[in-house]
């Protein structure tokens, strides 16, 4: 058995010190997150509008029936998408790590829409640009969209009553079961 160096100082009792936190390193880190992040969010805000109107505007390509359907499409299934992500994220005994996984999931599922709704409300450059853009080469798409997000909400509302009754009725019929079968099992009257 060879001696080294670090198992000797165990052997005596030693523990290493811990290293003080490095503030100026720590404080250097926090503002190239905060730099990152307020540049992510600029360019958000001034690009992706543009980017957005004028993909929407190539998948409609100037028709008004099409930019209706896309925009009842692109409004229902996201916002049905991001509804049952978020409510899967908030039931019993999800860890706060997958709810906010489940979150960020469910911002993601529902970013055309938000995108579109950033547009509609936006007071930006990039804004005023998608909003033009969506007049020209997509008309129909806002309100479709908005038809489609009414329908994606009033399935998933549906969908969650659809579910809670059927608990309900399977409850219902297995306290009618235990009932029956204690009645079975009792002396006649």
């Amino acid at each position: 058995m060879t001696d080294r160096p670090g198992d000797q100082a165990a052997e005596a009792g030693w523990q290493p010190v811990a290293a003080k936190p490095d503030r100026r390193r720590q404080l250097v880190l926090a503002l190239v997150a905060l730099l990152v992040v307020g540049l992510g969010l600029t360019l958000a805000v001034t690009l992706l509008p543009r980017w957005w109107a004028h993909r929407v505007g190539d998948v409609v390509d100037d028709s008004f029936a099409a930019g209706v359907l896309f925009g009842v499409v692109v409004g229902a299934v996201p916002t049905l998408l991001a509804l049952v992500v978020a409510a899967l994220a908030f039931r019993r005994g999800v860890t706060w790590r997958r709810r906010g996984l489940a979150a960020v999931g469910a911002l993601v599922l529902a970013s055309p829409n938000l995108t579109t709704l950033g547009i509609v409300l936006g007071r930006g450059s990039g804004a005023r640009a998608g909003s033009r853009t969506l007049d020209v080469e997509a008309t129909g798409f806002r309100g479709g969209t908005l038809a489609g997000a009414v329908i994606g909400l009033a399935l998933f509302v549906g969908l969650r009553w659809l579910l809670s009754t059927r608990r309900r009725s399977r409850r219902e019929v297995s306290r009618l079961r235990d009932e029956l079968r204690s009645r079975d099992g009792a002396p006649p009257a």
